[in-house]
């Protein structure tokens, strides 16, 4: 079992590497930057070319079954999920197989919504509860991996 850390905007990548330290587990870090855990004996980093989704696509090409995804992008989740992995938003959001098909199509619809001004867009603030949800998400998966 390895993390697969969508890192460009992730803001629980500490927290990834704490828990993956507890469990001996390889994780890499994928962005189109460089990012600080380069030198971490557990952590690979993975810069990817500055264009769109390079990094999902990295990503989606090296996922494998058992493995953990870490990210936001809904279309990224549906694409590990279709590998067998384990998907987890940095809010502690398990994405799973039988929810997925709603999950598109509401992102999809609130996509349009937003384009045609229906919808303002608005992201709440990352909270301390959403890290501390996001933690306990991401222990249970790796034990029921193990």
């Amino acid at each position: 079992m390895e993390i697969y850390v969508d890192g460009d905007a992730c803001p629980v990548k500490d927290e990834v590497v704490k828990v993956a330290e507890r469990h001996n587990l390889k994780v890499h870090m994928v962005s189109n930057t460089w990012l600080r855990y380069g030198r971490h004996p557990l952590v690979t980093s993975v810069v990817v070319p500055e264009e769109p989704d390079a990094a999902d696509i990295w990503i989606a090409e090296n996922i494998k079954q058992g493995d953990i995804a870490i990210t936001a992008d809904i279309p990224l989740a549906s694409r590990c999920v279709a590998e067998g992995a384990k998907v987890l938003d940095p809010k502690g959001k398990i994405f799973t197989e039988d929810a997925m098909g709603m999950t598109l199509a509401v992102r999809d619809l609130m996509t349009n919504l937003r384009e045609s001004g229906e919808v303002k867009s608005y992201s709440p603030a990352f909270t301390k509860q959403d890290r501390s949800r996001f933690l306990s998400s991401l222990d249970q998966l790796i034990h029921k991996k193990q």
